[in-house]
């Protein structure tokens, strides 16, 4: 088998890590019947002289990108400070390098004023999920990410746990009628929900967003791919709550995990888009392009992301107000937290926007959800505000694998019995949600105690997911 070309070898070569090591890594996955040693004398050729390449079918983008490089005056790229700033990583030996280096990059940033790593970090566009990011008066689009307000929305209901085992087939069907899922996926116009959201300004004001307002009614009230779901469980509170005001006790619960759909990913494309043109960084930093908030496209996009993250919210409401009315219930509590977000928050007296790209809000007082998996359970916490953490916490068990390593290395056989033996029904989802693709939650809380405090025990037993193969989480 042909050893592949990595970018070492186009180092070696005297490429620069910039965009033109990107395109050239691109262009190598379709060599077309050129050997290895052909392609790396290909890619020496163009960097020697790019201009005689610009017809060229295959290397004629290489060639314009590194032209493009050259002929950029060096003051318009905006330098990285030379070494990171010091920051707290939570549970380090389960968090792989490459989270742990994107975290690095961000806190080079010039805007950077603190951050922190959760423990269930992984690598993601620009800032890793799990990373927490505190900067002076920017914003960056791909800090808060691509599913902007993402959330978990938890109502209990006045249900003993028992009734959900005797009756199964009701809140199964209370599940299957009452909520949509998937990329792309939408109600019909007799079908659609009607709320406040949709009255704000920006739907008949904003350049982009108007055009986005039908598709986000279609959407209203729908989940995502990948790792949003809804599911009934069991919740268990071993000491009454004040906060909440339940009782030591079983119940019922709800559980839903999504986000702004549609309308949040165009947002973030458009403003990921805007904030590369407007702030160059260096390549390797490139998906931290920030914003300042000072400036027109820094502030329509703040205005935009609340609007993202108030959708989100009007989704959840939506399915939990279904799901209250179809089993008769009365709900005694609902907790709600959001990520992929930015906040104005006070860090040791300074104003700093924090962002939360996959961690939960955790300041002292506040309430928050950290699902595990399918088979795995979740918890009630409450925040300990912990400022090395940024007054934060994990927002999941965080993934162990890729998606595709999933799918290859994992058996359904196994997936299946787990699922058996947890007394879990499964409505949807593909190999890619198996819970061994999950780091083990029960680790990851140990290694925020001082983050969080844990109310109650939440334990999947009915779970809807996408089933389409969709990847919108």
């Amino acid at each position: 088998m042909t050893q592949r070309i990595n970018g070492n070898d186009l180092l070696a070569l005297g490429y620069k890590e910039n965009y033109s090591l990107g395109t050239a890594l691109k262009i190598n996955k379709k060599r077309l019947g050129l050997s290895r040693e052909e392609m790396l004398n290909r890619y020496k050729e163009i960097l020697g002289d790019p201009e005689s390449f610009l017809s060229d079918p295959i290397f004629s983008p290489l060639a314009q990108v590194i032209i493009d490089e050259n002929n950029q005056p060096a003051d318009e790229t905006i330098p990285l400070n030379e070494d990171p700033k010091d920051y707290k990583i939570y549970g380090s030996e389960q968090i792989e390098d490459g989270a742990k280096h994107q975290m690095n990059i961000a806190m080079k940033l010039p805007v950077t004023v603190a951050g922190a790593l959760m423990p269930d970090a992984h690598q993601g566009y620009g800032l890793p999920i799990g990373g927490v990011l505190a900067v002076k008066n920017a914003v960056i689009p791909y800090g808060v990410g691509v599913d902007i307000g993402c959330r978990m929305a938890l109502s209990v209901y006045d249900i003993p746990a028992d009734k959900l085992t005797e009756n199964k087939e009701i809140f199964q069907k209370a599940v299957l009628d009452n909520s949509r899922f998937g990329a792309g996926q939408g109600f019909l116009k007799y079908q659609r929900s009607e709320h406040a959201v949709l009255d704000n300004i920006l739907f008949d004001e904003h350049p982009l967003i108007s055009t986005l307002k039908d598709k986000a009614w279609s959407q209203l009230g729908t989940s995502g791919g990948g790792n949003h779901f809804v599911e009934f469980g069991i919740i268990e509170f071993k000491e009454a709550d004040k906060t909440s005001g339940i009782q030591a006790g079983t119940y019922v619960a709800l559980l839903t995990h999504s986000g702004s759909r549609g309308l949040g990913a165009t947002i973030a494309g458009h403003y990921t888009k805007i904030a590369k043109e407007l702030c160059k960084l260096p390549y390797s930093a490139s998906n931290l392009a920030y914003l300042d908030l000072n400036s027109e496209a820094g502030q329509e996009y703040w205005l935009a992301m609340h609007l993202a993250g108030d959708y989100a919210s009007a989704c959840h409401e939506i399915i939990h107000t279904k799901m209250a009315e179809a089993l008769g219930a009365t709900v005694l509590a609902k907790v709600e937290n959001h990520h992929n977000f930015a906040w104005k928050e006070k860090w040791h007296e300074e104003e700093v926007i924090v962002h939360r790209k996959g961690a939960t809000p955790a300041g002292k007082g506040v309430l928050g959800i950290i699902p595990g998996s399918m088979a795995a359970p979740g918890f009630l916490v409450r925040g300990k505000g912990e400022q090395d953490a940024i007054n934060s916490a994990s927002h999941g068990a965080g993934r162990q694998m890729s998606r595709t390593q999933a799918i290859k290395t994992l058996s359904k056989k196994a997936w299946k019995q787990m699922l058996e033996d947890h007394g879990v029904t499964l409505l949807g989802a593909g190999m890619d949600e198996a819970p061994m693709a999950y780091k083990n939650i029960h680790t990851v809380m140990e290694a925020q105690t001082d983050l969080i405090d844990v109310l109650a025990t939440f334990s999947p037993k009915i779970v809807r997911m996408a089933d389409d193969g969709s990847r919108e989480d």
